[in-house]
């Protein structure tokens, strides 16, 4: 499935230097066959102000990790994907720890993917489940 087969966790955490995703400390954790996963810690930089997992921090989880697979199903050289429309639906409050979201392929067309992205505790409870639509652009 991914074009770049020999991506790792530290190559794709090295992408996260001065971007949200530096901010929010999102990891990439595993680069699988046919997902890809990434967590977040709930903390003072991803809360609310009511002590909860801001919607906001899962909705930026969801398409850092949908966004990075779907440039890693395309040719880069020539490719470049964007988010096109994202949905979030927030399951269950988290206080504090980890969550993790892992990114499934629904569909990997030419010129739009659409994955589904779920995020979990760490008691592997479901804390909000996305869908992110990428459009699939050619290079200028």
């Amino acid at each position: 499935m991914w074009t770049d087969p020999l991506a790792t966790p530290g190559e794709l955490n090295s992408l996260a230097a001065g971007t949200m995703a530096e901010i929010l400390d999102i990891r990439f954790t595993t680069v699988a066959e046919d997902y890809l996963e990434a967590t977040m810690p709930v903390n003072e930089n991803t809360r609310q102000p009511y002590g909860l997992l801001h919607g906001g921090a899962s909705a930026a989880l969801a398409e850092t990790v949908g966004s990075v697979a779907a440039s890693l199903c395309i040719d880069r050289e020539k490719q470049l994907c964007v988010g096109l429309e994202i949905n979030c639906n927030h399951i269950r409050g988290k206080k504090d720890g980890l969550v993790t979201a892992r990114a499934t392929p629904l569909h990997i067309g030419a010129s739009t993917h659409v994955w589904d992205i779920k995020i979990r505790d760490e008691r592997d409870k479901l804390v909000c489940v996305s869908r992110l639509t990428m459009a699939i652009l050619k290079k200028p």
